[in-house]
């Protein structure tokens, strides 16, 4: 392993230069859970790693109903799962994180470091696109957000440029009668990678889905958020056949590939299962809030 050097900034404007400056040859650091993985398997050439931990605001983690929740880039599931406010308020995050490796991984794993490492697989970023969230980013030319569903462009892609960095994950307040879930399928029972994974968000008004939204994980080249299957069933009663229909449109609109965790056959099949699952108990969620 060669050389590479380490820098600790305790700003976010020192980070984005040291990241600048060196162009593609530095990445940030979260928890490393990924990075450090890929670096002893030589997958980047790079001259710096900018750990991001000092940075207050990639550690924050805060909510209150006006403003909704933000988690900084750096914040570790524990922290998250921890948390009784968000587990109560934000219970389909609470299950991606959860899951996220084994516990010694939570300990320093972050899901601004599972948005940004941009798997397929991520469990955390379906969870979120389903409550709506928008990434913060700075960088040389300014801040700006970007909506979570348009973050990851392709396998290990995404939207951030050369100096820019991801500072916080946002979501707004979840309306009343709402509710969440993220399930998925793995072939053990822990610290595995999901075969299929759905997060689905509904929000009800007098026995109907007024909207709900559906993201699937492993089986695109990016978490796919499933606009279409939201749309199709807004306006219906939230009963098993009404589900169905976006279950089923979850299936088709999946774009796997077969490979030694399942086949094209399977995964669409998983789709289906999964998204009904999801979608049934975050509609008991939403009954409950």
């Amino acid at each position: 392993m060669k050389w590479i050097d380490y820098e600790a900034p305790h700003s976010v404007r020192e980070a984005v230069d040291l990241l600048n400056e060196a162009g593609d040859r530095a990445k940030p650091l979260a928890g490393g859970t990924d990075l450090l993985v890929q670096l002893r398997a030589r997958a980047f050439d790079l001259d710096l790693v900018v750990d991001s931990k000092n940075i207050p605001e990639l550690n924050e983690l805060t909510y209150d109903p006006d403003n909704g929740l933000t988690i900084g880039a750096a914040v570790p599931c524990y922290r998250i799962y921890g948390n009784s406010t968000v587990s109560s308020v934000y219970p389909g995050i609470v299950d991606a994180a959860n899951i996220i490796g084994g516990t010694q991984i939570q300990g320093r794993a972050s899901l601004g470091g599972n948005l940004c490492n941009a798997a397929p697989s991520a469990d955390s970023v379906p969870a979120m696109i389903a409550y709506n969230g928008v990434a913060r980013i700075a960088g040389p030319n300014g801040n700006r957000e970007v909506a979570l569903e348009d973050f990851c462009t392709f396998v290990r892609q995404t939207v951030l440029e050369p100096g820019e960095i991801l500072v916080s994950l946002h979501f707004p307040t979840p309306p009343a009668n709402s509710g969440a879930n993220y399930i998925r399928f793995i072939p053990r029972n822990e610290m595995d990678i999901a075969v299929a994974g759905a997060g689905v968000s509904v929000v009800l008004d007098n026995g109907n889905i007024a909207s709900a939204r559906v993201t699937l994980a492993s089986v695109a080249p990016t978490p796919l958020f499933v606009e279409e299957a939201g749309s199709a069933v807004a306006g219906k009663p939230a009963t098993e056949e009404t589900v169905r229909i976006a279950s089923g449109i979850a299936r088709d609109a999946a774009k796997p590939i077969t490979d030694m965790r399942g086949t094209i056959e399977y995964r669409k099949h998983l789709c289906e299962v999964l998204t009904r699952r999801a979608m049934l108990t975050a509609i008991e969620r939403a009954k409950e809030n």
